[in-house]
């Protein structure tokens, strides 16, 4: 697990540090809410933890093992949606990454569900696509600076 000490923000966009805000999932702390469960998660891709994102995953949908090795360099994560009624949960979200040729995103409508007291990512709808920004946009990575005085 990373030191918490060397990340300054969270890469879940939280505006927070890891330290007070997914590193606590990642020891064992239960999250309250599905839009914190999957920042953590998306988190745990970030850093490439794959035992937290199995531990996460819904027993009924979990891949009996996960690799992260060809996973994507992730940049940046923005939630669009989020809901939950009773036991169940929904999140919509547009993570993006890096990759060779420039950049890419997945955009996802995650289901989610509680047992326990502990919420789960059960699937989702995944899309993905390619991000062509502009010179002038913001930059993918999440830096806040303008595409060309930053990634380009």
């Amino acid at each position: 697990m990373p030191n918490e000490h060397t990340i300054a923000h969270c890469p879940c966009e939280s505006q927070s540090s890891y330290a007070d805000c997914c590193l606590r999932y990642h020891q064992g702390a239960i999250a309250p809410t599905p839009e914190a469960l999957m920042r953590s998660r998306f988190t745990a891709f970030f850093l490439k933890l794959p035992d937290y994102l199995r531990a996460s995953w819904h027993v009924s949908s979990r891949p009996a093992t996960l690799d992260l090795n060809d996973s994507p360099d992730w940049a940046s994560l923005r939630i669009l949606d989020s809901k939950e009624t009773g036991d169940t949960g929904q999140v919509h979200f547009q993570a993006i990454y890096r990759m060779e040729s420039g950049w890419g995103y997945l955009q996802e409508n995650s289901e989610f569900v509680r047992e326990d007291g502990r919420w789960y990512y059960l699937k989702g709808q995944p899309e993905e696509g390619i991000l062509k920004p502009g010179r002038n946009e913001p930059c993918p990575c999440g830096s806040g600076r303008k595409f060309k005085a930053c990634c380009l």
